[in-house]
């Protein structure tokens, strides 16, 4: 027989874990319960990372995607806290309890063992006037930088919080969700949802709440689809990572930690962003939905530090008529690059704006140490023109406020993609059309940042313990 709850979450990524958390911080007397594809957060483990294989085995789950936490829990744990990137909660709840929700998430962090890490800001830096004395565009935000090891401990501790505090929830790992249809009965059924698993396992609710995160992509939108809601096309942003010494960088770092700068390219006049900046960080490779793609991660302790610093550099890409499927394109070019180098491609920036290939005897050569075990190789291969014109032409403009950066032995590796699920059309209670239905955090298209993605949960579940 199916059991049956009061509220259904599916997902335990950063929306998930922040919806559970409040409506135990409530006393809610809903019975919940959290399925969530990957496995608990002492269990996720990647090979990589464990120095059992030097690249992607396709793991399924993915550890790095999937588990407790979601794919923020063993990412570098910055939390910016701004309406300006990160995605467009503002949009639906004002930009007052927008950044009121991101504060408290703040809040909530601090006291689950962030209290040591820095509060860096934007506001009144000298920074800002010299990018935009030269053609840069410096974003504002506060940032608490957790790092991967701390995150990882402050996850734990939320976990262990609900666990004690909540006797009525239920968190089932290894569910994947392959199903879910709304019952006849309609808003006023005690029981309006029935949601299945891979496994065969079949729960009732009255509200469910999705929360897939960025590696439910393909999910979430058959899904909506299946309840008739309204699904738009969203960007997707296209670019490498870039490594360098720490040292090129360290007067940003040091100032401001995580710096969102922004340049308008004078070739085709696209945007060019900085993205996830790690000092003293690692590259890693990460699998979503099969594709092997880039990221970095930093530590907050400092023997955890390595001698660089690495960050994004993504276009931005908005397709239109007649073709609107920006993930599917983005995707055909991660797969290009998995084709080439066997996962990751790593070229150095002189051998690319010379126009030849990277090679393991002229990477012996580079004084920039890898931090990650990648294919040397030619990137123009492989990024479109227009955006590798692009990423090029940021480089040079970032050399001018951190000279050094467009050194030839600068490494980037590719591909760098960043998928933006579907914008799914929900009101301002971030609720579909069909009662009851909820979607939050990265999965919903609604966000993309921890911070936007764990206030999303906050929301929804204040508005579900006050019903």
């Amino acid at each position: 027989m199916a059991q049956t709850y009061d509220i259904i979450i599916v997902g335990a990524g950063a929306g998930g874990v922040f919806a559970s958390y409040e409506l135990t911080r409530l006393g809610a007397q809903a019975r919940v319960l959290v399925l969530e594809k990957g496995r608990p957060l002492a269990e996720r483990r990647c090979p990589i990372t464990e120095g059992k294989t030097p690249t992607c085995v396709h793991c399924e789950p993915c550890a790095i995607m999937n588990g407790y936490g979601g794919a923020g829990s063993l990412s570098d744990g910055k939390y910016n806290i701004t309406t300006e990137f990160g995605g467009d909660l503002h949009r639906y709840l004002g930009a007052r309890e927008a950044m009121a929700l991101m504060e408290y998430v703040d809040a909530v962090l601090v006291s689950m063992g962030g209290g040591d890490a820095k509060l860096y800001s934007t506001a009144g830096k000298s920074l800002k006037t010299l990018a935009l004395q030269n053609n840069l565009h410096l974003l504002d935000a506060k940032v608490r930088h957790l790092g991967t090891d701390r995150n990882v401990k402050i996850l734990a501790n939320i976990y262990d919080y609900i666990i004690s505090n909540n006797k009525r929830i239920d968190l089932v790992f290894g569910a994947d969700v392959v199903s879910a249809e709304a019952l006849v009965g309609g808003a006023a059924a005690q029981e309006r949802f029935r949601v299945r698993t891979g496994a065969g396992e079949e729960y009732l609710c009255h509200d469910l709440i999705l929360a897939m995160g960025r590696s439910g992509s393909v999910r979430m939108s058959e899904l909506m689809g299946h309840f008739g809601v309204t699904l738009k096309s969203n960007r997707v942003d296209i670019g490498v990572r870039v490594e360098l010494p720490a040292e090129i960088w360290e007067h940003i770092t040091s100032e401001v930690y995580e710096s969102k700068i922004v340049y308008k390219t004078d070739k085709y006049n696209d945007l060019v962003r900085t993205f996830c900046m790690n000092p003293y960080g690692e590259v890693v490779a990460e699998n979503t939905n099969g594709i092997v793609t880039v990221n970095g991660h930093s530590y907050a302790d400092p023997s955890l530090w390595t001698h660089n610093t690495n960050f994004a550099l993504l276009v931005t890409n908005k397709l239109t008529e007649p073709f609107q499927g920006s993930n599917e394109y983005g995707e055909s070019i991660a797969r290009l690059s998995n084709m080439l180098g066997g996962g990751v491609l790593m070229q150095r920036f002189g051998d690319l704006v010379k126009g030849r290939r990277s090679s393991m005897k002229r990477m012996e050569k580079s004084f920039t140490v890898p931090t990650l075990k990648a294919t040397p190789g030619d990137l123009s291969l492989v990024i479109p023109k227009r955006q590798l014109d692009g990423i090029i032409e940021m480089v040079y403009a970032l050399d001018k406020i951190a000279p050094g950066t467009s050194n030839e032995d600068t490494l980037l590796y590719g591909v760098e993609v960043k998928f933006y699920n579907s914008e799914v059309e929900v009101d301002g209670n971030l609720e579909t059309k069909v009662p009851g239905l909820y979607a939050i955090g990265d999965a919903s298209g609604v966000t993309h940042s921890l911070s936007q993605a764990s206030a999303s949960g906050i929301h929804v579940a204040r508005r579900l313990a006050a019903t």
